[in-house]
């Protein structure tokens, strides 16, 4: 091996056999006539130059084979006999805290509200043909959590909380495509990624733990030495791993009337903007048409109003905007791509930050202001749109400007959607940010800001907006040994990856306890 180096290559030199290898070579100055071998370590796209690029870490072998490096061993052994811990969930954080317990010679039992994947499939498929939400199985709930049909971006800044190359493995050891571990924004797609989720179910039950689905937890035993189910039975182990997501309401309900301590937390509210992917391309290559080579373009925006962030989340490349409510008289958008990124709209919710000052209305909730704050947004949209999860919407421009849209572009939203005043649903105060932001927005990148492009309301599940307090060492409950709130529920976590790391964190602490 001769070293690392970076290259910058135009995306169609990528298919041509030998051609990162000789740009390698000749920026490490490698004579003619070497035999060279190749690996890209990093892939990232430049999009800020005419025309785009790639950029690429490459690591040079030079006059010897090449020898990648051997996939580390399975670490997960047989947990039959050993003792247990409850997991309450099947998100990322509940399956990797699951993988981590087994690693450590404890027998997970995993309990998930919602349905397995093939189930959740039709609980899906139902509401956005009938505009009917099963309350436990739906695109929040069910095996693999809000991540499973929701895009499984797996990005993340949270690099100090974990080691994210090794998430990464272990998804790619259950399916997930390998260039995950080389792509800067690594993502697997919402076709993908219920293969690789019921994968590590596959794991979690061949090395003995158990994963059991439509059991909702509705009481946790004092000492957290095990939970009770909605059904009354009694999941007992060594403590209870608490993943339940950031939609679990009567879990913070539970806890509330369990006397446990909650903290109001900063999310985001906002909608959703969807263009025609043709014109994202445009404004991002400055092309008028993207060349082959090109993946879909996406974007990344923010901005301050008065101090308060007004940002781009979630950012969905040829995808769609799903209905992700929790009940069927709420709305509630989200979005996500599949693997290809090849359909015709790109969407992103633009949100916008929520203060305190915002959730006073709601001061009698206490620390679940913010939760009443979200769900009166979600009424307020499901009214609007008329029932059934029709959405309201409205032109982008008009919204920005705030006039009323005589009608509506084609938009991917499943349930459909009905023009309506989006801004009325909003404070006064986050209405006015968003438009301010989006107009701001607009002048940043000439040609966003659009009536081709149409706003869907509303986006309300960014995070958590309770955080449950934990030990930092021990990361268990202050006010109840054992109990082990986890991942984006608690408030620890924001996204795959970074719940997947809590869960491990959260694994690990059990372990460790006494």
């Amino acid at each position: 091996m001769i070293g690392d180096t970076e290259i910058r290559i135009p995306p169609e030199a990528l298919a041509e056999p030998g051609e990162i290898a000789r740009r390698a070579a000749r920026r490490l100055g490698v004579a003619a006539g070497a035999v060279v071998h190749a690996a890209v370590l990093r892939r990232a796209l430049d999009a800020r130059g005419r025309p785009p690029v790639f950029v690429l870490r490459v690591r040079l072998w030079v006059d010897e084979p090449y020898r990648p490096p051997p996939p580390r061993t399975p670490p997960w052994g047989d947990v039959r006999g050993a003792a247990p811990a409850v997991i309450v969930g099947a998100g990322p954080a509940g399956l990797f805290a699951a993988l981590r317990l087994i690693e450590l010679g404890i027998r997970p039992i995993v309990l998930e509200r919602g349905r397995d994947v093939r189930g959740r499939r039709h609980d899906v498929a139902r509401i956005c043909r009938d505009g009917v939400v099963d309350p436990d199985s739906n695109y929040c709930f069910g095996e693999g959590g809000a991540g499973t049909f929701s895009d499984g971006k797996l990005y993340t800044r949270a690099t100090k909380r974990g080691e994210v190359r090794r998430i990464l493995e272990i998804l790619v050891y259950h399916g997930a495509p390998p260039d995950i571990l080389i792509d800067t924004h690594p993502h697997v797609g919402t076709n993908r990624l219920p293969q690789v989720v019921q994968a590590m179910r596959g794991t979690i039950v061949a090395c003995g733990g158990e994963v059991r689905f439509g059991v909702r937890v509705a009481e946790v035993v004092p000492g957290a030495a095990g939970v009770v189910t909605a059904a009354g039975e009694r999941v007992g182990g060594r403590g209870v791993i608490l993943a339940t997501g950031h939609s679990a309401r009567d879990v913070y309900e539970l806890l509330r009337r369990r006397g446990l301590a909650l903290e109001a937390k900063p999310f985001a509210v906002g909608v959703r903007v969807e263009h025609p992917q043709a014109l994202i391309d445009a404004l991002q290559y400055h092309c008028r048409v993207r060349p082959p080579a090109l993946p879909p373009a996406a974007y990344r925006i923010a901005h301050q109003v008065a101090g308060r962030g007004v940002f781009s989340f979630c950012m969905c490349p040829g995808g769609v905007i799903c209905p992700a409510a929790t009940a069927s008289d709420e709305v509630v958008v989200n979005g996500w791509s599949p693997s290809s990124r090849r359909l015709r709209f790109a969407n992103a919710g633009i949100v916008v930050e929520v203060r305190p000052e915002d959730m006073a209305p709601y001061a009698a909730a206490g620390a679940l202001a913010g939760v009443a704050l979200q769900a009166a947004l979600e009424h307020a949209a499901g009214a609007a749109g008329g029932g059934r999860l029709v959405a309201p919407a409205q032109r982008l421009a008009d919204f920005a400007a705030g006039r009323a849209s005589a009608d509506l572009p084609s938009c991917s939203y499943p349930p459909g959607v009905r023009a309506a005043d989006v801004g009325a649903i909003l404070p006064p105060a986050l209405r006015a940010a968003l438009r301010e932001g989006l107009r701001a927005i607009g002048r940043r990148l000439p040609g966003y800001l659009t009536n081709e492009a149409v706003v869907v309301g509303i986006e309300t599940r960014t995070s958590a907006p309770v955080r449950i307090p934990r030990h930092p060492t021990t990361l268990m409950h202050p006010q109840m040994h054992g109990l082990l709130p986890c991942g984006e529920g608690a408030g620890a976590a924001g996204g795959i990856v970074s719940a997947a790391m809590d869960g491990e964190r959260c694994a690990t602490a059990l372990a460790a306890s006494r």
